[in-house]
């Protein structure tokens, strides 16, 4: 089910990070910065895992320890719950290997 604005707007809020954008019916994306390549690979493995098991891909780019991710749900033509489930995971997967590299 597509999520109308209002249901969007709190969900985005808990999403610091996050950027709505209007096209293709409704989309966010977000970048993520790593120590370095092998940790942004490590991440997008843990993502991919996860995504397979729920059959919702992210569109994604990586150069080097950046990963740029966009999600939408083609199905409904826009933004669904299942795009918020995966971006609070990803946002859990890459805070977990960011702090492995504090002091």
């Amino acid at each position: 089910m597509k999520l109308t604005s209002s249901q969007l707007a709190p969900l985005l809020a808990d999403l610091p990070g996050w950027r709505f954008d209007a096209q293709r019916g409704g989309l966010i994306e977000r970048e993520y910065r790593f120590r370095d390549f092998a940790q942004a690979f490590g991440f997008m493995a843990q993502v991919a895992v996860v995504a397979e098991s729920r059959n919702h891909h992210p569109e994604w780019f990586n150069v080097y320890n950046q990963v740029k991710v966009a999600l939408t749900t083609h199905d409904v033509d826009g933004l669904s719950m299942k795009d918020i489930e995966l971006a609070r995971f990803m946002d859990r997967a890459a805070a977990a290997l960011t702090q492995e590299q504090a002091p």
